[in-house]
């Protein structure tokens, strides 16, 4: 499939519509979520007609088998285009989604991950459809942090470019600070290397269900394969498979490869 660098406009709001508006946290982020470097207010992108979650199913019908998902925020988007195509999920070749807490606490709530406590309905919705997830959960992307001489390197080998990167990730930088020390938490990333580079990751299989609503809304709980309970709400689910430990050093490396070279490590 070709590039292009025209945008597709996703769902602003959750699945089911009763929770506020999605938008980045500034505390985080920025107020521009770029950690407020200095552009332009606006950029001129062509924009597609079609919403994003048509852009997805058309995408993957047109390459069957091929596409490989990659679910860095909210799952609104996927879960529409489950709903608006009945043979999606036969069509992807895998989902590989950035969320969720499991054997450890989130960091919007003592039981939930930012992405999955955004939607909770349209995780759920895809942790359970008939396709293959690897969830890339805090209980890895928290082990795996880029100092900021990490980034300062890359920055001198990779040139303006990586240069860009760098300057927009002080921000996100100095709000790690108070948590991680000195550097930042690639979470997105560890995702992306998951694509490249899966025999960095260890991870254990079985049906994963997400909580929808009360004091845990949000939660990521994975049944184990091979373990019994009482028939309910697991039933019928296939088994996805949950990252369970990293190499951090080693994703590390594939990333500034990806970054400075092009290169997948």
């Amino acid at each position: 499939m070709a590039d292009d660098s025209t945008g597709r406009q996703g769902r602003r709001r959750d699945l089911r519509s009763h929770r506020k508006e999605g938008h980045w946290p500034t505390f985080i982020h920025g107020e521009n979520g770029l950690g407020d470097i200095d552009i332009p207010e606006t950029i001129d992108l062509p924009l597609d007609p079609r919403p994003a979650h048509r852009f997805i199913i058309e995408t993957v019908k047109a390459n069957p088998g091929e596409v490989t998902l990659i679910a860095v925020g909210r799952m609104t988007n996927l879960a529409l285009a489950l709903s608006g195509e009945p043979d999606f999920a036969a069509l992807v070749k895998e989902v590989i989604v950035m969320g969720g807490a499991f054997d450890m606490n989130g960091n919007v709530s003592p039981a939930a991950e930012a992405n999955i406590h955004g939607d909770p309905e349209a995780a759920d919705l895809v942790f359970t459809a008939p396709w293959r997830v690897i969830v890339v959960g805090l209980d890895v992307t928290m082990k795996t942090v880029m100092t900021s001489a990490f980034m300062a390197d890359m920055a001198k080998a990779g040139g303006k470019p990586v240069q860009l990167l760098s300057d927009l990730s002080q921000f996100y930088i100095d709000f790690y600070k108070t948590r991680t020390g000195d550097g930042m938490v690639v979470h997105d990333s560890c995702a992306c290397v998951y694509l490249v580079a899966p025999e960095l990751f260890e991870t254990r299989s079985g049906p994963v269900r997400v909580v929808c609503g009360g004091l845990a809304d949000g939660q990521t709980i994975q049944k184990p394969d091979g373990r019994a309970f009482p028939p309910g709400d697991w039933d019928g689910h296939p088994s996805q498979l949950v990252c369970t430990n990293i190499e951090p050093e080693r994703v590390l490396s594939v990333i500034r490869a990806a970054i400075v070279t092009g290169e997948r490590g």
